[in-house]
């Protein structure tokens, strides 16, 4: 059974992240889920905010640090 033109562009737009991640572990063969350690360096001043910040709201550094990445991009 062949999908009509319609059809095909629906599925194609809800699934497009789905499909990428696929076509990207068919490359790579690496998930894009998950999480991974990145060693990074920060100012003295930053590290201490991130720890206040991290106190004060409950959360770990990592999860300040991504959340605050996501509102950049």
């Amino acid at each position: 059974m062949q999908l009509n033109n319609k059809l095909h562009n629906k599925i194609m737009k809800k699934g497009k992240y789905v499909f990428e991640m696929l076509a990207n572990y068919d490359r790579t063969r690496e998930w894009p889920i998950g999480r991974a350690r990145l060693d990074i360096t920060l100012s003295k001043r930053i590290i201490q905010k991130l720890k206040k910040a991290s106190v004060k709201s409950g959360k770990p550094l990592s999860r300040i640090i991504e959340e605050a990445v996501n509102k950049s991009i």
